[in-house]
């Protein structure tokens, strides 16, 4: 799964930009998923008095409202996004407005307004690029609306499938934190198959979802595994090890 995110301010084109993403990549083939961020903190799906409402007041932690048109499933507080994520099988997810996600980002810019850009910006759109073209900072400015075909083929080409998020004292065995390391990847700097994460010596599956660890941990598990498996007849020095818990 590949996930990108689209931020700007209000009224900057962002909606209008992920809209024409959404056809155009569907076009190409792929699935795509979006995440809305809304920060009006007053904003609630579930309405005092409904009768979601009353199993929540009564004490229900995930509350499902099903009906013939949709599913609506609401879980109490705010998610982390890659809690959020998990629940996402897509070939694309466009985040609209997510910055606690480490993702390549697209800067959408007013027409009266200075882009803002990152080390994770892979272009930038919006009403901005009605009146602009070329690069600002060394960052490609692409009409999303006029030229969407051009703004999806370089998401194809730089955007990586997920990267996780991993504490820097947990891993950094690449030498940057994650956010660092795909900022560099962007830039040509580094290959993404470097992240220690993407080539794991142990495979840990829970439910059939794959589970990442940062490196200490999976040296601790292999130990761990090891200990055991070593004092068994049978075992056999750099045999492949599988171990299944139902």
């Amino acid at each position: 799964m590949k996930v990108f995110t689209v931020l700007g301010l209000s009224s900057s084109g962002k909606t209008t930009t992920i809209e024409k993403l959404i056809v155009e990549l569907k076009s190409r083939g792929y699935s795509v998923g979006t995440v809305k961020e809304i920060h009006y903190e007053a904003f609630a799906i579930d309405s005092e008095g409904k009768n979601t409402w009353r199993h929540r007041k009564a004490g229900a932690a995930t509350v499902t409202a099903r009906s013939m048109r949709e599913t609506d499933i609401l879980y109490e507080g705010k998610l982390p996004i890659y809690e959020v994520l998990a629940h996402y099988k897509e070939d694309y997810v466009i985040l609209e407005g997510v910055r606690d996600a480490v993702a390549p980002e697209l800067a959408v810019c007013a027409e009266d307004a200075l882009p803002a850009v990152s080390p994770l910006t892979i272009a930038i759109t919006g009403r901005y690029a009605n009146n602009h073209s070329g690069e600002y900072e060394g960052v490609p400015v692409i009409n999303g609306v006029a030229d969407t075909a051009r703004l999806v083929d370089l998401i194809e080409q730089k955007v990586p499938d997920l990267m996780y998020d991993m504490e820097r004292e947990c891993c950094s065995l690449c030498g940057s934190d994650c956010r660092e390391f795909l900022a560099k990847v962007l830039k040509g700097e580094k290959d993404i198959l470097e992240c220690a994460i993407r080539k794991p010596k142990i495979a840990l599956t829970v439910g059939g979802e794959k589970v990442p660890m940062v490196p200490f941990v999976e040296k601790l598990l292999r130990n761990a595994v090891l200990g055991v498996v070593k004092e068994l007849k049978g075992y056999k020095e750099g045999a492949e090890i599988t171990v299944r818990l139902r």
